[in-house]
Protein backbone atom coordinates (compact mmCIF):
# COMPACT_ATOMS: atom_id res chain seq x y z
CA UNK A 1 0.00 0.00 0.00
CA UNK A 2 1.52 3.27 -1.06
CA UNK A 3 1.41 6.23 1.29
CA UNK A 4 -0.30 9.32 0.05
CA UNK A 5 1.90 12.41 0.34
CA UNK A 6 0.29 15.73 0.97
CA UNK A 7 2.33 18.59 -0.44
CA UNK A 8 1.72 22.05 0.95
CA UNK A 9 1.13 24.70 -1.65
CA UNK A 10 1.13 28.40 -1.04
CA UNK A 11 -2.27 29.87 -1.68
CA UNK A 12 -2.31 32.52 -4.43
CA UNK A 13 -2.89 36.13 -3.46
CA UNK A 14 -6.08 36.15 -5.59
CA UNK A 15 -7.97 32.86 -5.46
CA UNK A 16 -9.95 33.29 -8.69
CA UNK A 17 -7.75 32.43 -11.72
CA UNK A 18 -9.88 34.61 -13.98
CA UNK A 19 -9.52 37.63 -11.71
CA UNK A 20 -5.82 36.94 -11.10
CA UNK A 21 -4.81 36.65 -14.75
CA UNK A 22 -7.13 39.52 -15.65
CA UNK A 23 -5.27 41.71 -13.15
CA UNK A 24 -1.91 40.62 -14.61
CA UNK A 25 -3.14 41.48 -18.12
CA UNK A 26 -4.40 44.88 -16.98
CA UNK A 27 -1.04 45.73 -15.37
CA UNK A 28 0.88 44.67 -18.48
CA UNK A 29 -1.48 46.68 -20.71
CA UNK A 30 -1.13 49.73 -18.46
CA UNK A 31 2.68 49.56 -18.52
CA UNK A 32 2.67 49.16 -22.31
CA UNK A 33 0.33 52.14 -22.81
CA UNK A 34 2.36 54.26 -20.40
CA UNK A 35 5.67 53.52 -22.14
CA UNK A 36 4.24 54.18 -25.60
CA UNK A 37 2.46 57.44 -24.67
CA UNK A 38 5.17 59.11 -22.58
CA UNK A 39 7.03 61.78 -24.57
CA UNK A 40 10.41 60.03 -24.43
CA UNK A 41 13.03 61.14 -26.97
CA UNK A 42 14.67 57.79 -27.65
CA UNK A 43 17.20 59.35 -30.02
CA UNK A 44 18.41 61.73 -27.33
CA UNK A 45 18.36 58.91 -24.81
CA UNK A 46 20.65 56.83 -27.02
CA UNK A 47 22.96 59.81 -27.44
CA UNK A 48 23.00 60.13 -23.66
CA UNK A 49 25.07 56.97 -23.43
CA UNK A 50 27.86 58.76 -25.28
CA UNK A 51 27.60 61.79 -23.00
CA UNK A 52 27.60 59.53 -19.95
CA UNK A 53 30.76 57.92 -21.27
CA UNK A 54 32.44 61.33 -21.49
CA UNK A 55 31.35 62.18 -17.95
CA UNK A 56 32.66 58.95 -16.47
CA UNK A 57 35.78 59.19 -18.59
CA UNK A 58 36.48 62.65 -17.18
CA UNK A 59 35.72 61.55 -13.63
CA UNK A 60 38.53 59.01 -13.35
CA UNK A 61 40.78 59.27 -11.52
CA UNK A 62 39.03 61.35 -8.82
CA UNK A 63 40.75 64.59 -7.88
CA UNK A 64 41.25 65.58 -4.25
CA UNK A 65 43.43 68.60 -5.03
CA UNK A 66 40.80 71.07 -3.80
CA UNK A 67 40.31 69.24 -0.54
CA UNK A 68 39.73 72.55 1.27
CA UNK A 69 36.47 73.13 -0.59
CA UNK A 70 35.45 69.54 0.03
CA UNK A 71 36.12 69.73 3.78
CA UNK A 72 34.34 73.08 4.08
CA UNK A 73 31.29 71.69 2.26
CA UNK A 74 31.19 68.59 4.43
CA UNK A 75 31.52 70.57 7.68
CA UNK A 76 28.73 72.86 6.54
CA UNK A 77 26.53 69.82 5.82
CA UNK A 78 27.33 68.45 9.28
CA UNK A 79 26.35 71.75 10.91
CA UNK A 80 23.13 71.87 8.90
CA UNK A 81 22.25 68.30 9.91
CA UNK A 82 22.99 68.91 13.60
CA UNK A 83 21.04 72.16 13.84
CA UNK A 84 18.11 70.75 11.87
CA UNK A 85 17.98 67.61 14.00
CA UNK A 86 18.02 69.52 17.27
CA UNK A 87 15.40 72.00 16.06
CA UNK A 88 13.25 69.37 14.36
CA UNK A 89 13.23 66.97 17.32
CA UNK A 90 12.57 69.83 19.75
CA UNK A 91 9.52 70.93 17.74
CA UNK A 92 8.39 67.36 17.09
CA UNK A 93 7.79 66.58 20.77
CA UNK A 94 4.89 69.02 21.36
CA UNK A 95 3.48 68.29 17.89
CA UNK A 96 3.57 64.56 18.66
CA UNK A 97 1.61 65.11 21.88
CA UNK A 98 -0.88 67.21 19.91
CA UNK A 99 -1.25 64.36 17.39
CA UNK A 100 -1.73 61.59 19.97
CA UNK A 101 -5.42 60.72 20.25
CA UNK A 102 -5.13 59.37 23.80
CA UNK A 103 -3.56 62.61 25.07
CA UNK A 104 -4.96 65.54 23.12
CA UNK A 105 -8.59 66.64 22.73
CA UNK A 106 -10.10 66.21 19.29
CA UNK A 107 -9.51 69.76 17.89
CA UNK A 108 -5.86 69.73 19.03
CA UNK A 109 -5.48 66.20 17.65
CA UNK A 110 -6.64 67.27 14.21
CA UNK A 111 -4.34 70.30 14.31
CA UNK A 112 -1.33 68.16 15.22
CA UNK A 113 -2.13 65.57 12.54
CA UNK A 114 -2.59 68.37 10.02
CA UNK A 115 0.86 69.77 10.78
CA UNK A 116 2.41 66.32 10.34
CA UNK A 117 0.55 65.72 7.07
CA UNK A 118 1.73 69.06 5.65
CA UNK A 119 5.32 68.38 6.74
CA UNK A 120 5.23 64.95 5.09
CA UNK A 121 3.45 66.02 1.91
CA UNK A 122 6.40 67.54 0.07
CA UNK A 123 9.80 66.19 -0.86
CA UNK A 124 12.71 67.97 0.86
CA UNK A 125 13.95 69.27 -2.49
CA UNK A 126 10.64 71.07 -3.09
CA UNK A 127 10.71 72.51 0.44
CA UNK A 128 14.33 73.56 -0.11
CA UNK A 129 13.41 75.43 -3.31
CA UNK A 130 10.70 77.31 -1.39
CA UNK A 131 13.06 78.28 1.42
CA UNK A 132 15.84 79.24 -1.00
CA UNK A 133 13.39 81.60 -2.69
CA UNK A 134 12.25 82.91 0.73
CA UNK A 135 15.54 83.37 2.63
CA UNK A 136 18.13 83.12 -0.14
CA UNK A 137 20.88 80.68 -0.98
CA UNK A 138 22.91 79.19 1.83
CA UNK A 139 22.82 76.89 4.84
CA UNK A 140 19.93 78.67 6.60
CA UNK A 141 17.57 77.47 3.89
CA UNK A 142 18.96 73.97 4.36
CA UNK A 143 18.38 74.06 8.12
CA UNK A 144 14.78 75.20 7.70
CA UNK A 145 14.17 72.52 5.07
CA UNK A 146 15.48 69.70 7.23
CA UNK A 147 13.59 70.97 10.28
CA UNK A 148 10.36 70.49 8.32
CA UNK A 149 11.62 67.11 7.11
CA UNK A 150 12.42 66.06 10.69
CA UNK A 151 9.00 67.07 11.98
CA UNK A 152 7.27 65.00 9.32
CA UNK A 153 9.14 61.86 10.37
CA UNK A 154 9.84 62.17 14.09
CA UNK A 155 6.49 63.67 15.12
CA UNK A 156 4.53 60.99 13.27
CA UNK A 157 6.38 58.01 14.76
CA UNK A 158 6.54 59.57 18.22
CA UNK A 159 2.78 60.26 18.18
CA UNK A 160 2.16 56.62 17.30
CA UNK A 161 4.37 55.56 20.22
CA UNK A 162 2.47 57.84 22.60
CA UNK A 163 -0.79 56.22 21.50
CA UNK A 164 0.69 52.81 22.40
CA UNK A 165 1.74 53.64 25.98
CA UNK A 166 0.44 51.76 29.00
CA UNK A 167 -2.52 53.83 30.26
CA UNK A 168 -2.12 52.54 33.82
CA UNK A 169 0.40 55.11 35.11
CA UNK A 170 -1.50 57.93 33.38
CA UNK A 171 -4.81 56.94 34.99
CA UNK A 172 -3.14 56.47 38.39
CA UNK A 173 -1.66 59.97 38.38
CA UNK A 174 -4.91 61.50 37.13
CA UNK A 175 -6.87 59.77 39.89
CA UNK A 176 -4.38 61.15 42.42
CA UNK A 177 -5.11 64.67 41.17
CA UNK A 178 -1.80 65.29 39.41
CA UNK A 179 -1.81 68.23 36.95
CA UNK A 180 -1.65 67.56 33.23
CA UNK A 181 2.02 68.59 32.87
CA UNK A 182 3.08 66.30 35.72
CA UNK A 183 1.22 63.42 34.06
CA UNK A 184 3.15 64.00 30.86
CA UNK A 185 6.53 64.27 32.59
CA UNK A 186 6.22 61.35 35.03
CA UNK A 187 3.78 58.96 33.32
CA UNK A 188 4.24 59.48 29.58
CA UNK A 189 7.82 60.62 29.02
CA UNK A 190 9.46 57.59 30.74
CA UNK A 191 7.55 55.28 28.38
CA UNK A 192 8.57 57.10 25.19
CA UNK A 193 12.08 58.26 26.05
CA UNK A 194 13.82 55.26 24.50
CA UNK A 195 11.90 55.67 21.24
CA UNK A 196 12.60 59.42 21.28
CA UNK A 197 16.36 58.88 21.58
CA UNK A 198 16.32 56.29 18.80
CA UNK A 199 14.33 58.56 16.50
CA UNK A 200 16.67 61.46 17.18
CA UNK A 201 19.74 59.39 16.29
CA UNK A 202 18.12 58.03 13.15
CA UNK A 203 16.97 61.50 12.08
CA UNK A 204 20.48 62.89 12.47
CA UNK A 205 21.72 60.17 10.16
CA UNK A 206 18.89 60.88 7.71
CA UNK A 207 19.46 64.64 7.80
CA UNK A 208 23.13 64.15 7.01
CA UNK A 209 22.14 62.29 3.84
CA UNK A 210 19.40 64.76 2.95
CA UNK A 211 21.71 67.77 3.39
CA UNK A 212 23.71 66.58 0.39
CA UNK A 213 20.53 66.49 -1.70
CA UNK A 214 18.98 69.83 -0.74
CA UNK A 215 22.34 71.54 -1.24
CA UNK A 216 22.08 70.84 -4.98
CA UNK A 217 19.24 73.37 -5.23
CA UNK A 218 21.18 76.01 -3.30
CA UNK A 219 20.51 75.12 0.34
CA UNK A 220 24.20 74.95 1.27
CA UNK A 221 26.39 72.09 2.34
CA UNK A 222 28.40 69.63 0.32
CA UNK A 223 25.52 69.30 -2.15
CA UNK A 224 26.15 72.89 -3.26
CA UNK A 225 29.83 72.07 -3.72
CA UNK A 226 28.87 69.06 -5.83
CA UNK A 227 26.48 71.13 -7.96
CA UNK A 228 29.20 73.74 -8.56
CA UNK A 229 31.66 71.03 -9.58
CA UNK A 230 29.23 69.68 -12.17
CA UNK A 231 28.53 73.21 -13.35
CA UNK A 232 32.25 73.73 -14.02
CA UNK A 233 32.54 70.30 -15.69
CA UNK A 234 35.01 69.26 -12.97
CA UNK A 235 33.90 65.64 -13.12
CA UNK A 236 37.00 64.35 -11.35
CA UNK A 237 36.35 66.66 -8.39
CA UNK A 238 32.65 65.73 -8.48
CA UNK A 239 33.58 62.05 -8.19
CA UNK A 240 35.80 62.83 -5.22
CA UNK A 241 32.90 64.64 -3.52
CA UNK A 242 30.58 61.73 -4.27
CA UNK A 243 33.04 59.27 -2.77
CA UNK A 244 33.28 61.37 0.39
CA UNK A 245 29.47 61.57 0.66
CA UNK A 246 29.14 57.79 0.32
CA UNK A 247 31.93 57.20 2.86
CA UNK A 248 30.45 59.59 5.41
CA UNK A 249 26.98 58.05 5.04
CA UNK A 250 28.39 54.55 5.52
CA UNK A 251 30.21 55.63 8.69
CA UNK A 252 27.14 57.48 9.94
CA UNK A 253 24.94 54.45 9.29
CA UNK A 254 27.32 52.16 11.20
CA UNK A 255 27.62 54.54 14.17
CA UNK A 256 23.88 55.22 14.43
CA UNK A 257 23.12 51.51 14.10
CA UNK A 258 25.52 50.68 16.94
CA UNK A 259 24.02 53.36 19.17
CA UNK A 260 20.46 52.20 18.46
CA UNK A 261 21.43 48.63 19.40
CA UNK A 262 22.89 49.77 22.73
CA UNK A 263 19.77 51.68 23.72
CA UNK A 264 17.35 49.00 22.47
Amino acid sequence: MTAVRNHWRKQPFIASPLLRYGLYAAVIAYVAVTVTTLPIDWTRASQGLERAGRIFGGAFPPSFQRSGLLIDGFLESLKIALLATVGGVFLSIPIAFMAARNIAPLPIYYLGRGIIVVARSFHPVIVAIVFVKAVGFGPFAGVLTLVVYSIGFVAKLLAERIEEIDPGPVEAMKSAGAPFLSVLIYAVFPQIMQRQIGLGIYQLDSNLRASAVVGIVGAGGIGATLANAFGRYDYDFALAITMVIVGVILISEAVSGAIRKRIA
